[in-house]
């Protein structure tokens, strides 16, 4: 082949081209110290943390370029506990009968949550997987339920996991292709929110809360296009924040509240959404 018909050909060396080159050199004293590394090839150098501002592009960076060339343009969030489990599964993180009752009763939003997904990804089907693409944490709990609702009808479907002590491993049903890792918190809340036309946030924790007040922040602020918001489990979410109160107290003008809906079912989330965008 020519090397001008090669993709994205430059008379200038390739940095792979390079790397194996530095690769293939004798080994000697001078070849084998840590300075004569490619500075992108040494993992020492990367890690440092004068190196926190690359590594922040290179996290925007990556998922970004691998999402765009796979030519997806929007996306459906999915917001929920880890540890809300599989119907009939094993509440693993209880830790009384109390709280084992509990999570086995939020149990069903687990199976909305899949069939929530499943709505999503049928729908996406018609623009070849481009619309309405699924995305979830990537972890277990809800975020399975997510990932395994568009896996169900043969869709591909976005997890986009973090670096944690504990709970956060990806969950069997990510499309490998669309399995992201991240360090930074505040990267991969870019991505969530970067191409979502709807968020869908199912009972959870401390993480559910803070992706669910980042979104509405932003919403709120004008930073982010009005999306439909939708609270799965109203008597679960009415005990756990009080938006009324809030408006009431003056902390937020009248009418913030209803950025949201409250819904129990998967139909009527999609529903919600249908009527948002005119979809057939």
């Amino acid at each position: 082949m020519n090397p001008t018909e090669k993709a994205g050909w430059t008379p200038l060396p390739h940095a792979d081209e390079d790397l194996e080159r530095v690769r293939s050199v004798p080994i000697t004293p001078q070849t084998t110290a840590p300075t004569y590394r490619l500075a992108w090839d040494d993992e020492d150098f990367m890690t440092r943390r004068e190196l926190r501002p690359v590594r922040l592009q290179l996290e925007l960076l990556k998922p970004e370029m691998i999402l765009a060339e796979r030519g997806i343009r929007s996306t459906v969030i999915l917001f929920g506990g880890a540890r809300i489990p599989e119907p009939g599964g094993h509440a693993w993180a209880a830790k009384n009968e109390e709280q084992e009752r509990n999570l086995e009763g939020n149990s069903r939003y687990y199976e909305e949550a899949r069939r929530f997904a499943r709505l999503c990804s049928e729908h996406s089907a018609a623009s070849y997987f481009r619309e309405f693409v699924v995305v979830t944490g990537g972890g277990p709990g809800v975020m399975e339920a997510g990932n395994r609702g568009a896996d169900d009808v043969g869709a591909p479907s976005i997890g986009l996991n973090i670096v944690l002590p504990h709970e956060q491993a990806p969950n069997a049903y990510v499309t490998p292709e669309l399995c992201f890792n991240f360090h930074y918190f505040a990267i991969r809340k870019m991505h969530f929110v970067m191409r979502a036309k709807a968020v869908a946030v199912f009972p959870g924790g401390f993480g559910t809360l803070d992706e669910f007040f980042e979104t509405l922040t932003l919403i709120q602020t004008g930073r982010m296009e009005r999306v439909p918001v939708m609270l799965f489990g109203k008597s679960f979410w009415k005990r756990a924040i009080d938006l009324d109160f809030l408006a009431e107290q003056g902390t937020i003008s009248p009418g913030d509240q209803d950025i949201i809906d409250f819904v129990e079912s998967a139909d009527e989330a999609w529903e919600i959404i249908r009527r948002f965008y005119e979809l057939a």
